[in-house]
């Protein structure tokens, strides 16, 4: 039966005029030339590529330890402008270069990690947490800082910067 239908149809087909399917085919090949032209379809040649960019900026590096970035933070902090150049690097950071006295008082000339020499005595500000040199010997300068331990105390340090020798000496 189902063949029997299918034969019938088929047969109807057959019999429509000739006119009749031209304007079909016409209609479809209308509509395939307005696809085809560069107006109704978009362009396929042209892929949007979405491009980002990253803006590093007020973020810490991914790849460095947390705490040199810390470290980094704290020394810029105090490394302010306005400061005198003793006050602005650390302590462990200076070395002595020389040491000379007179009768009443003590000199040392120090160097700086910038490269320049200054010339400290007793009771100078020295290093970046406020130290105060508080004696100078022949052969060194202790200077006392107040740092702030854990629990937000308060606490005296102590630095000991030792003149170095040279070997021939």
């Amino acid at each position: 039966m189902v063949i029997v239908a299918f034969l019938v149809a088929c047969r109807k087909e057959a019999q429509k005029p000739a006119q009749e399917v031209k304007p079909q085919v016409q209609a479809q090949k209308a509509a395939a030339a307005k696809e085809a032209t560069p107006e109704a379809k978009p362009e396929e040649g042209k892929v949007e590529t979405e491009t980002y960019v990253y803006d590093p900026k007020g973020r810490r590096d991914p790849f460095l330890s947390i705490i040199e970035s810390a470290k980094k933070e704290r020394d810029t902090e105090k490394r302010k402008k306005g400061l005198r150049p003793s006050e602005a690097f650390d302590v462990s950071e200076i070395k002595i270069i020389a040491i000379a006295s007179d009768r009443k008082n003590s000199y040392a000339m120090v160097l700086f990690p910038d490269n320049k020499y200054y010339t400290v005595k007793e009771g100078m500000t020295l290093g970046a947490y406020g130290g105060k040199v508080v004696k100078i010997t022949p052969e060194s300068i202790v200077v006392r800082e107040l740092i702030k331990n854990y629990k937000g105390e308060t606490l005296p340090k102590d630095t000991i910067l030792k003149l170095r020798k040279e070997e021939g000496e």
